[in-house]
C-alpha cells in the first residue's frame, strides 16, 4: 500500500536540523501562512469568477515547499508543477505579481499571459510551473546539466506529482540525471491523488522512493507535513549534490486540502479523511506546536502571524483587482524580454 507514514502524530521532528533557529522557524512559519491564506482566497476568488481558467490549490502542502526552498541556495534553481502557488511563493516571488498573474492582468509576473499554471521568475530562479504532467522534472534536469557543464556551484530542484510517476518522461530525467550525474534534486509530491485515482490503485509497489532506487541513485520517502524534515532531506540532498555525488530523490508524503481543482467534487474520498488530515497531520499546526511547546512563540504570536500573512493577501487582491489588462498590441511579443538570459547568467 502506498500510503504515507501515519506515525509522526501531531509532533514534528524534536530536534533541530543544522543551520535551523528560531528565527527562521518563524520565518516559516510566515511562509507557510502566506501560502494557506493565498490559496484560500484564490479557491474562493475562482469561484467567484475573478480568477479565469481555475486554479489548482496547494493548501494542505505548505511545508514540501517552504522545507524545500528554505535548504537551497538563492541562485539554485527550481521548476514546479500546475499546482505550483506554493513553490513561486516559497521560492521567493511575491504576492501582487503572483495574484495579479492569477487575474490575468499586465502586471503577472508571465503579463497576464500564463495564469495559474505558467508561473516564472527569472530573476528568483524560478523557471515556472508546467501544465504538462512531470514535465517540470525535465526543465530542471537541463539546468542541472547545464550547471554541471559551466562548473556551477548549484543545483536545481524539479517538482512534480504522484500522478506524474507513472509517466516516462520523469523517469527519463530520472534516468539521465543519475547517468550524468547531475546536481538535481527531484522532488515527488504524494498527496495520495492524481486527479482523482488514488495511488494505491494505479500504482504497484510499497513507495515512489523504492521505484527509484532502481535508477542507481539514492532516494528516501520524507514526511512531506514535517517541514523540519523536508528541510533536513534536501540539505542533505543539496549537500551530496555538492560534494559531486550526483542527483537524489525524495518522496515527499504530503496532501492536498482542495479537489484536484476548483470545483472538484470530490466524491471520490471521504469527507473524514480530509478533516482527519486537517485535524492530525496540518503542516501549520504541527510547526504552531513546536513554537509554542517550546516558548518560541509567545502569547498572540500565531494570531500576529495569521494577520500578517491574511494584510498581505488583502494587498495583492486589491493590486491585481487595480492593476490593467495586458495590451492586446504586444501580444505578439515574448514575454518577459529579459528573462532568457536571465536564467542561463
Amino acid at each position: 500500500m502506498l500510503e504515507p507514514d501515519k506515525s509522526g502524530g501531531a509532533t514534528p521532528t524534536a530536534s533541530l536540523p543544522d543551520g535551523v533557529t528560531s528565527e527562521r522557524l518563524l520565518e516559516w512559519l510566515d511562509g507557510m501562512l502566506l501560502i494557506r491564506y493565498f490559496e484560500t482566497e484564490s479557491v474562493r476568488l475562482s469561484l467567484a469568477g475573478k480568477i479565469p481558467g481555475g486554479i489548482h490549490s496547494s493548501e494542505g502542502q505548505e511545508a514540501v515547499a517552504v522545507g524545500t526552498m528554505a535548504a537551497l541556495d538563492g541562485q539554485d534553481v527550481a521548476s514546479g508543477t500546475h499546482r505550483s502557488h506554493h513553490h513561486a511563493l516559497a521560492k521567493g516571488l511575491r504576492p501582487r505579481p503572483v495574484m495579479a498573474e492569477l487575474f490575468g492582468k499586465a502586471t503577472g509576473v508571465s503579463g497576464g499571459r500564463g495564469g495559474s499554471m505558467h508561473l516564472v521568475d527569472a530573476d528568483r530562479r524560478f523557471l515556472g510551473s508546467n501544465g504538462i504532467v512531470g514535465a517540470g522534472l525535465g526543465l530542471a534536469m537541463g539546468a542541472a546539466l547545464g550547471m554541471k557543464l559551466q562548473s556551477q556551484p548549484l543545483v536545481a530542484v524539479g517538482f512534480f506529482g504522484d500522478g506524474g510517476a507513472n509517466t516516462g518522461r520523469v523517469w527519463e530525467s530520472v534516468n539521465l540525471a543519475a547517468l550524468w550525474g547531475l546536481p538535481l534534486i527531484v522532488v515527488c509530491e504524494n498527496n495520495l491523488y492524481a486527479v482523482e485515482t488514488r495511488i494505491s490503485d494505479s500504482m504497484a509497489g510499497t513507495s515512489i522512493a523504492d521505484r527509484a532506487t532502481g535508477f542507481g541513485l539514492p532516494a528516501e520517502t520524507v514526511d512531506g507535513q514535517d517541514i523540519l524534515a523536508v528541510y533536513d532531506a534536501v540539505r542533505r540532498a543539496r549537500q551530496r549534490a555538492m560534494a559531486g555525488g550526483g542527483p537524489t530523490f525524495l518522496e515527499m508524503r504530503t496532501y492536498r486540502y482542495e479537489g484536484h481543482n476548483v470545483g472538484d467534487v470530490q466524491n471520490y474520498r471521504e469527507l473524514a479523511e480530509v478533516e482527519d488530515w486537517r485535524a492530525n497531520r496540518d503542516p501549520i499546526g504541527r510547526l504552531r506546536q513546536l513554537l509554542e511547546g517550546t516558548g518560541m512563540l509567545g502569547p498572540g504570536g500565531y494570531d500576529a502571524a495569521v494577520g500578517r500573512a491574511r494584510e498581505q493577501v488583502a494587498d495583492a487582491i486589491a493590486y491585481a483587482e487595480a492593476s490593467a489588462w495586458p495590451d492586446t498590441a504586444d501580444v505578439m511579443r515574448s514575454w518577459p524580454a529579459s528573462s532568457v538570459s536571465a536564467v542561463s547568467a
